[in-house]
């Protein structure tokens, strides 16, 4: 192989460095200075602590929700609001009497409206404690859900007190 070298060489007096070239361990290393390694750690923890931060801006977004809890022996007040502000993912409404009990294994609790018991609303929820506002009249603020059994079925979001 050197004789290729040489024989190239040769033909191109000019040229000071052969087509062909050994890499050795030298050279290799010789790209991982210090200052490239800590070039490098630097855009990683940049791009961890960014984010980072960019989750946590998510999360503080308005599909935080509020929290809020009745105490037990207390009325709740008309115009009460406890839920989520996220009018885009819960954009379905329903008003009514709230009552427990859902129907084959389909939700909680369900909204009494008028109309008999095909027009119940059927609720579940993972975000608001319905089982505080039993027996009173309120208008919730939902996600539909598919149903086997329940006309309709809505994982509730947001209540508000009538």
């Amino acid at each position: 192989m050197d004789a290729k070298i040489d024989q190239v060489e040769k033909q191109n007096p000019n040229q000071t460095q052969p087509l062909i070239r050994d890499f050795n361990s030298d050279s290799i290393k010789s790209a991982f200075t210090p200052k490239v390694i800590a070039i490098l750690i630097g855009i990683i923890v940049v791009g961890v602590l960014s984010g980072f931060l960019a989750s946590q801006f998510n999360t503080l977004s308005t599909k935080n929700i509020k929290t809020g809890t009745v105490s037990s022996g207390s009325s709740v007040a008309a115009g009460t609001i406890i839920g989520s502000n996220d009018t885009t993912t819960f954009k379905d409404t329903a008003s009514g009497t709230l009552q427990e009990g859902g129907i084959d294994g389909e939700g909680a609790f369900h909204l009494v409206r008028p109309g008999g018991d095909s027009q119940n609303v059927y609720l579940t929820s993972s975000s608001v404690d319905l089982s505080q506002f039993v027996g009173k009249n309120i208008k919730v603020w939902g996600a539909t859900q598919k149903a086997q059994h329940a006309g309709w079925l809505m994982d509730v979001g947001r209540i508000q007190v009538l």
